[in-house]
């Protein structure tokens, strides 16, 4: 069973259930941003995003059902797996967020 990672339950770090710390641990578990990131384009079978991210089976599945879940994600039956309208949108707001780590990797080099 998939341990949901949503707004108004505990998140790792908080007990607070605030959205913005559900958000933070679910994007913060591993493999999940690029399983979002491998989407950003064209839905995916299950094996062609196992094997674009290099993650074991179990792995994938968990993070699926997580993101499934959150509804970031869905499963068209002939297409695969691909971002909802809510994975579209967050995917775009990290684009000032890319924008900015540029700036501030620039502004730390040495």
């Amino acid at each position: 069973m998939v341990k949901a990672v949503l707004p108004g339950r505990p998140a790792r770090g908080s007990k607070s259930g605030r959205p913005i710390m559900a958000l933070l641990d679910l994007l913060g578990r591993r493999w999940t941003l690029r399983i979002v990131w491998e989407l950003r384009e064209e839905p995916l079978r299950f094996r062609a995003l196992q094997d674009a991210i290099g993650a074991s089976p179990t792995i994938v599945n968990s993070r699926l059902a997580e993101l499934r879940t959150a509804r970031l994600i869905e499963l068209d039956d002939e297409a695969g797996y691909r971002l909802t309208s809510l994975g579209q949108e967050l995917l775009r707001l990290f684009l000032p967020l890319h924008l900015w780590s540029e700036k501030w990797a620039k502004a730390i080099a040495p």
